[in-house]
């Protein structure tokens, strides 16, 4: 498997950076943002998110944490029983501004189910989209307001984000996948 690396550590961590600045930027005339990771790694990139933000404004900004398993289109389809996560969103959503954070976006239906289970907690005034790489082949017309990387990718290739939190390391990777992705 053929693989090279799209962002190091230092990258990553230069474009969360700007990622924060992006967000504040555009967001400061509302109320404060809040943050909704998905799970699994978009949590841990909102809880960054969530640090920067506070350094850099002095504020409290709001963290969520969103598992969207059960509102999949596929779900009846995996081969193996989704991995149900935590949903953990302690504050009202009715009217707020939210920043949807994720790690990669691709056909969009991953974030389709989150919207699909944001709206189960209410009625947010504003929902933007935050993903750290953009690869492109959207099946659905989701877009991202905050990109940290656009990246062009074929089919066969596969865009494997690696957290410390996780993973013990930084870094984004781009491989040749050896089965086409669903």
């Amino acid at each position: 498997m053929v693989s090279r690396v799209i962002l190091n550590a230092k990258q990553m961590q230069k474009t969360l950076e700007r990622l924060a600045s992006q967000v504040w930027e555009q967001t400061a005339d509302t109320e404060t943002p809040a943050l909704i990771g998905i799970q699994r790694r978009g949590v841990d990139l909102a809880a960054r998110m969530q640090k920067m933000l506070e350094e850099k404004t002095g504020q409290e900004i709001r963290l969520g944490k969103l598992d969207i398993n059960l509102y999949r289109d596929d779900w009846t389809k995996m081969t193996s029983t989704p991995v149900i996560n935590s949903t953990k969103i302690p504050f009202s959503v009715d009217g707020k501004t939210l920043i949807l954070v994720d790690d990669v976006l691709y056909t969009g239906r991953t974030i389709r189910s989150a919207l699909d289970a944001l709206l189960d907690f209410g009625r947010p005034g504003c929902i933007k989209l935050l993903v750290l790489i953009d690869r492109g082949h959207r099946e659905l017309p989701i877009h991202a307001d905050f990109v940290g990387k656009k990246v062009n990718t074929s089919r066969k290739e596969q865009v494997d984000v690696v957290l410390r939190e996780r993973d013990g390391d930084d870094r984004v990777m781009l491989q040749e996948a050896e089965n086409e992705l669903e």
